[in-house]
Protein backbone atom coordinates (compact mmCIF):
# COMPACT_ATOMS: atom_id res chain seq x y z
CA UNK A 1 0.00 0.00 0.00
CA UNK A 2 1.39 3.41 -0.69
CA UNK A 3 2.02 5.79 2.03
CA UNK A 4 0.32 8.30 0.00
CA UNK A 5 -2.83 6.64 -0.71
CA UNK A 6 -5.62 8.30 1.88
CA UNK A 7 -8.14 6.08 1.33
CA UNK A 8 -9.02 3.18 4.17
CA UNK A 9 -6.85 -0.04 4.24
CA UNK A 10 -9.89 -1.68 2.83
CA UNK A 11 -10.48 0.21 -0.20
CA UNK A 12 -6.79 -0.23 -1.31
CA UNK A 13 -6.96 -3.96 -0.55
CA UNK A 14 -9.76 -4.35 -2.85
CA UNK A 15 -8.31 -1.77 -5.16
CA UNK A 16 -5.78 -4.41 -5.83
CA UNK A 17 -7.35 -7.41 -6.07
CA UNK A 18 -9.19 -6.24 -8.75
CA UNK A 19 -5.74 -4.87 -10.37
CA UNK A 20 -3.44 -7.61 -9.86
CA UNK A 21 -6.07 -11.22 -9.23
CA UNK A 22 -7.50 -12.50 -12.36
CA UNK A 23 -10.19 -14.80 -11.86
CA UNK A 24 -10.74 -17.15 -15.12
CA UNK A 25 -7.64 -15.05 -16.65
CA UNK A 26 -9.19 -11.88 -17.05
CA UNK A 27 -9.78 -8.58 -15.86
CA UNK A 28 -12.88 -8.02 -14.83
CA UNK A 29 -15.30 -4.36 -13.81
CA UNK A 30 -16.88 -4.11 -11.11
CA UNK A 31 -20.26 -4.68 -12.99
CA UNK A 32 -18.94 -7.67 -13.78
CA UNK A 33 -17.75 -8.99 -10.80
CA UNK A 34 -20.88 -7.51 -9.20
CA UNK A 35 -23.39 -9.92 -11.79
CA UNK A 36 -21.12 -12.87 -10.98
CA UNK A 37 -21.42 -12.13 -7.30
CA UNK A 38 -25.39 -12.10 -7.36
CA UNK A 39 -24.54 -15.05 -10.01
CA UNK A 40 -23.59 -17.44 -7.05
CA UNK A 41 -25.47 -15.67 -4.07
CA UNK A 42 -28.18 -14.79 -5.49
CA UNK A 43 -29.48 -12.82 -1.96
CA UNK A 44 -26.27 -10.94 -2.06
CA UNK A 45 -27.26 -7.34 -2.31
CA UNK A 46 -24.19 -5.61 -4.27
CA UNK A 47 -23.87 -3.47 -7.87
CA UNK A 48 -20.89 -1.91 -10.01
CA UNK A 49 -21.69 0.88 -8.50
CA UNK A 50 -21.27 0.00 -4.80
CA UNK A 51 -18.19 -1.77 -5.77
CA UNK A 52 -16.81 1.38 -7.20
CA UNK A 53 -17.51 3.35 -4.23
CA UNK A 54 -15.64 0.59 -1.98
CA UNK A 55 -12.76 0.37 -4.08
CA UNK A 56 -12.53 4.51 -3.77
CA UNK A 57 -13.29 4.37 -0.26
CA UNK A 58 -16.44 6.69 -0.63
CA UNK A 59 -18.14 3.69 0.98
CA UNK A 60 -16.36 1.39 3.78
CA UNK A 61 -18.22 -0.71 5.41
CA UNK A 62 -19.51 -3.74 3.46
CA UNK A 63 -21.97 -6.82 4.66
CA UNK A 64 -19.85 -9.74 6.07
CA UNK A 65 -21.42 -11.96 3.43
CA UNK A 66 -19.98 -9.64 0.44
CA UNK A 67 -16.39 -9.53 2.11
CA UNK A 68 -16.80 -13.22 1.69
CA UNK A 69 -18.21 -13.48 -1.09
CA UNK A 70 -15.68 -11.12 -2.30
CA UNK A 71 -12.39 -12.39 -0.94
CA UNK A 72 -13.89 -15.84 -2.68
CA UNK A 73 -14.61 -14.66 -6.67
CA UNK A 74 -10.58 -13.54 -6.09
CA UNK A 75 -9.28 -16.80 -4.48
CA UNK A 76 -8.07 -15.25 -1.28
CA UNK A 77 -8.94 -15.69 2.23
CA UNK A 78 -11.22 -13.03 4.02
CA UNK A 79 -8.11 -12.19 6.68
CA UNK A 80 -6.65 -10.84 3.65
CA UNK A 81 -9.11 -7.67 4.09
CA UNK A 82 -8.07 -7.49 7.27
CA UNK A 83 -4.44 -8.63 8.12
CA UNK A 84 -1.30 -6.69 6.82
CA UNK A 85 0.80 -10.17 6.93
CA UNK A 86 -1.59 -12.23 4.67
CA UNK A 87 -2.20 -9.31 2.18
CA UNK A 88 1.38 -8.69 1.51
CA UNK A 89 1.62 -12.61 1.30
CA UNK A 90 -1.26 -12.76 -1.29
CA UNK A 91 0.38 -9.62 -3.34
CA UNK A 92 3.42 -11.13 -3.53
CA UNK A 93 2.62 -14.24 -4.32
CA UNK A 94 -0.16 -12.48 -7.32
CA UNK A 95 2.96 -10.36 -8.62
CA UNK A 96 4.85 -14.28 -8.99
CA UNK A 97 2.31 -15.91 -10.67
CA UNK A 98 2.00 -12.54 -12.94
CA UNK A 99 5.60 -12.59 -13.76
CA UNK A 100 4.90 -16.47 -15.07
CA UNK A 101 2.88 -15.68 -17.19
CA UNK A 102 5.03 -13.59 -19.12
CA UNK A 103 6.48 -16.09 -21.39
CA UNK A 104 9.96 -15.60 -21.07
CA UNK A 105 10.01 -16.00 -17.35
CA UNK A 106 8.18 -19.02 -17.78
CA UNK A 107 10.52 -20.77 -20.34
CA UNK A 108 13.41 -19.96 -17.79
CA UNK A 109 11.48 -21.49 -14.81
CA UNK A 110 10.38 -24.73 -16.73
CA UNK A 111 14.14 -25.10 -18.05
CA UNK A 112 15.22 -24.41 -13.86
CA UNK A 113 13.07 -27.20 -12.70
CA UNK A 114 14.72 -30.02 -11.10
CA UNK A 115 18.39 -28.49 -11.42
CA UNK A 116 20.79 -28.30 -8.57
CA UNK A 117 20.89 -25.95 -5.98
CA UNK A 118 24.22 -25.37 -6.84
CA UNK A 119 23.56 -25.20 -10.31
CA UNK A 120 19.97 -22.45 -9.58
CA UNK A 121 22.59 -20.43 -7.69
CA UNK A 122 25.31 -19.85 -10.77
CA UNK A 123 22.44 -18.86 -12.88
CA UNK A 124 20.94 -17.13 -10.48
CA UNK A 125 23.85 -14.87 -10.26
CA UNK A 126 24.26 -14.81 -14.01
CA UNK A 127 20.95 -13.78 -13.81
CA UNK A 128 21.18 -10.66 -11.12
CA UNK A 129 24.46 -9.73 -13.31
CA UNK A 130 21.77 -8.91 -16.81
CA UNK A 131 19.34 -7.02 -14.67
CA UNK A 132 21.35 -4.76 -13.48
CA UNK A 133 23.40 -4.45 -16.96
CA UNK A 134 19.48 -3.18 -17.89
CA UNK A 135 18.89 -1.16 -15.05
CA UNK A 136 16.14 -3.20 -13.05
CA UNK A 137 16.24 -3.31 -9.23
CA UNK A 138 17.69 -6.50 -7.36
CA UNK A 139 15.12 -9.21 -6.57
CA UNK A 140 14.55 -9.66 -2.90
CA UNK A 141 14.84 -13.61 -2.25
CA UNK A 142 13.81 -12.97 0.87
CA UNK A 143 10.09 -12.76 -0.04
CA UNK A 144 10.69 -16.12 -1.38
CA UNK A 145 12.74 -18.66 1.09
CA UNK A 146 13.43 -21.80 -0.06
Amino acid sequence: MSETDDRPVLAVRLDDLFRTVRPKGRHWTNAEVAEELKRVSPELKVGGVYLSQLRTGKRSNPSPDLLAALAKFFGVSVAYFFDEQVAESVLSQVAAIEALRQAGVRAVAMRAAGMKKENLQAITAIMDQYRQLQGLPPVDDATNPE
